[in-house]
């Protein structure tokens, strides 16, 4: 594994939603755990203050990652010119604090609404998918516009029914067919889409630009049913440079536990979950 593999964790695991004063307390201790990078989950702008934010990153020396969340109202898919033009505003906001925050790329499933899961025709769904991919297009202009990429994130079959595997990513990105198109992987939705991590890894290839991890039940890295060698092979296989970051959620925060079905901690502590899960996953990649 190269040696310039980096770590990060999601504010996601911690707090939801994510503002200006989320800082004092996480920026400090994640840093004093050893991350390189923090995974900045972006739910609501306008709760946060893009420069002071900035401050607090040069001080502590992370680096940061923008994650977006994409609910009913940001649905690049909807029937709704009026859903899209709010998707694009707040993706636009987004992007601004990615360029603001020195980060190289704009990360999330934001090719449509979180929870869209249904049976369609093959027509509608052919229909949505292309809907998506022309917006997307779009969006990897703003994205080039500001020398950013975006990474789109493929949802297990009970959270999108648009995006689902690597193969699926992959084929989204290349009807784009724009430079700023990218791949994100989540082992969270891997471990129940794919067939095999290390292929779904090497399907994606050149285009793979972030990692999100997580054991199979969404708990602390190394303490699951993950198969990490698999993670390790497809990763060296395609010389990753990337960061993995821990990607999990506080079940303290009842809107988020409800949106991804976290009814009880974990981990003894999200602290714990953090601290442990690195540990593990520099003594596998590092």
């Amino acid at each position: 594994m190269p040696s310039n593999i980096t770590f990060g964790v999601s504010t996601w695991l911690f707090t939801s939603p994510f503002q200006t004063s989320s800082i004092d307390e996480l920026f400090p201790k994640i840093k004093a755990m050893g991350f390189d990078t923090v995974e900045i989950a972006v739910e609501d702008p306008a709760l946060i203050d893009g420069q002071t934010v900035k401050e607090a990153l040069d001080k502590y020396q992370l680096k940061a990652i923008v994650c977006g969340a994409f609910g009913p109202t940001r649905d690049l898919t909807s029937e709704d010119p009026a859903v899209h033009a709010n998707c694009f505003n707040y993706i636009k906001e987004c992007m601004d604090l990615c360029a603001l925050w020195d980060t190289k790329f704009f990360a999330g499933p934001m090719y449509s609404a979180v929870g869209k899961a249904r049976m369609l025709s093959p027509e509608k769904r052919k229909m949505e998918w292309y809907l998506a991919v022309a917006n997307l297009r779009k969006v990897c202009q703003m994205a080039a516009d500001r020398g950013l990429e975006i990474a789109i994130e493929p949802l297990n079959r009970f959270e999108s029914d648009l995006v689902n595997t690597a193969a699926d990513a992959l084929r989204m990105v290349n009807d784009i067919d724009h430079s700023a198109a990218k791949i994100l992987l989540d082992g969270f939705h891997m471990n129940i889409e794919e067939p095999s991590i290390e292929q779904a890894i090497k399907t994606a290839g050149d285009k793979l630009i972030h990692v999100q991890v997580a054991e199979n039940y969404r708990g602390t890295p190394g303490t699951g049913q993950v198969n990490w060698d698999a993670y390790k092979r497809g990763l060296d296989a395609i010389n990753y440079q990337g960061t993995i970051s821990i990607e999990s959620f506080t079940p303290d925060n009842k809107e988020l536990a409800q949106a991804v079905c976290i009814w009880h901690p974990l981990a003894e502590s999200q602290d714990k979950f953090a601290s442990e899960g690195l540990a593990f996953l520099k003594q596998q990649f590092s």
